[in-house]
């Protein structure tokens, strides 16, 4: 697999007859507790198309993070249909072609920011050098050059999200899914990180799912909006968010940001 550029070159705008990378239908989990069926996922139907940021919002434990994993291919599913890749895509890989990042950066402490950026390589045996090189373009692109030798103790936990951002795209996924990647932040450091999202998402031009419970964030990182109801999760709606590009946090304070907000507060029955 080739580590090389294309993980920077800039996003391109989904043509609006463009194949989605995934569609989901009538998708359904169930767990099993303690003898009992527990019903995770009960109803989402969704198409994620190339390019897209999709912010993934409703209340905790609505099923958001089971469908997360699904998506990876951590867990199956249980009923509907989900296809990722298909017609027009190359075929899709879970293991090489999916990026994680978690809510907590989870770099191991003996490795330095660089070896962290590159275990998803090691794994998956890229060459090293290609990698190396990659490591070092995606740290610069996310503000960390100069930190590469650097221990994750000395990285503030916005670096450190930074860096484990870098390591989700160091194999060049196709699809990178975020489960909550800001809440532990404060809420400076998380305006500063969406702000960053954007902008990497810009260079990238990669397929985003980010899970949040911040409707706010919701809108102001998404170019749709998927609105999951109380769990077991079931699609409300799912829609585009139409605010001007590139997104400055000035757009928060304007009337159309104002209307996304208050959408997904109706969706989700908050008065």
């Amino acid at each position: 697999m080739s580590a090389a550029a294309p993980a920077l070159s800039p996003a391109t705008p989904t043509a609006p007859d463009a194949a989605p990378l995934i569609r989901m239908r009538n998708l359904r989990k169930v767990y099993r507790k303690r003898g009992e069926d527990f019903l995770a996922v009960s109803d989402v139907t969704m198409d994620v198309f190339p390019g897209d940021m999709v912010s993934l919002v409703g209340p905790s434990g609505c099923g958001k993070s089971t469908l997360l994993k699904i998506l990876a291919g951590l867990h199956g599913h249980d009923g509907g249909t989900l296809e990722i890749g298909g017609a027009g895509h190359a075929a899709f890989d879970a293991g090489r072609d999916v990026g994680m990042v978690f809510q907590q950066p989870l770099l191991l402490k003996w490795r330095t920011i660089l070896d962290n950026v590159l275990l998803p390589a090691d794994i998956l045996k890229i060459d090293k050098r290609q990698a190396r090189e990659h490591a070092l373009a995606l740290l610069e692109m996310v503000g960390l050059a100069g930190f590469a030798d650097k221990m994750p103790y000395e990285l503030s936990g916005g670096m450190q999200q930074r860096a484990a951002i870098a390591r989700a795209l160091i194999h060049d996924p196709k699809l990178v899914l975020m489960d909550e990647p800001f809440g532990a932040l404060d809420a400076l450091t998380r305006e500063k990180m969406n702000l960053e999202m954007l902008r990497i998402r810009e260079r990238t031009g990669k397929t985003f799912i980010v899970v949040t419970h911040s409707i706010q964030e919701a809108v102001f990182l998404g170019s749709r909006c998927a609105v999951l109801t109380a769990g077991p999760a079931r699609m409300a709606e799912c829609f585009d968010i139409s605010l001007p590009q590139p997104r400055t946090l000035h757009v928060k304070t304007s009337p159309a940001f104002g209307s996304y907000v208050q959408r997904i507060y109706d969706l989700l029955g908050v008065e």
